[in-house]
């Protein structure tokens, strides 16, 4: 499989309700090259490698998923960079939009670290979008806020992302 993601990150300012509302994804990735990305994820029992390529924008680059064995993801966590992220993932859909939120909730050593991504169809899509008001300070363009960086580079510190 292959497309181009274009996303936007946000910090987040509130909750929009209940969140047991919302399907949630629990999660762990890890890096084994940061630029270009190359990571292993796991998302509930299913397992990935992917690849996302150079991007001039921080908002667009093409991304490769391909399914793994959890036996390969075991294999290769230990020899990644950096911290192992965990989080939880809640998938939300955004009211009068076909679009998702995917509200990141980090846990130790990155809690309480909280990030709401957005994929869209086009940048033309990501550049008029209006944020709901639960959505705090667009970040993408600040690298701290990349998984890979905060994985990866241990001047980071997750308290100083709040």
């Amino acid at each position: 499989m292959n497309n181009m993601e274009i996303e936007r990150k946000w910090r987040v300012a509130g909750f929009p309700g209940d969140l047991s509302e919302y399907e949630a994804i629990e999660m762990e990735q890890a890096y084994l090259n940061e630029h270009p990305t190359v990571r292993i994820r796991r998302e509930n029992d299913v397992y990935y490698l992917t690849y996302k390529g150079i991007s001039d924008n921080d908002i667009s680059h093409p991304e490769y998923n391909l399914p793994i064995t959890k036996e390969a993801f075991e294999h290769m966590l230990p020899k990644c960079d950096g911290r192992v992220i965990r989080k939880k993932r809640y998938v939300i859909p955004l009211e009068g939009t076909s679009l998702k939120a995917e509200l990141d909730i980090f846990k130790e050593p990155f809690a309480p670290l909280m990030i709401v991504e957005v994929e869209f169809e086009s940048l033309e899509e990501s550049a008029s979008f209006v944020p709901p008001a639960w959505f705090g300070d667009d970040v993408t363009h600040d690298r701290r806020f990349k998984n890979s960086v905060v994985a990866t580079d241990p001047s980071i510190d997750p308290a100083e992302l709040l």
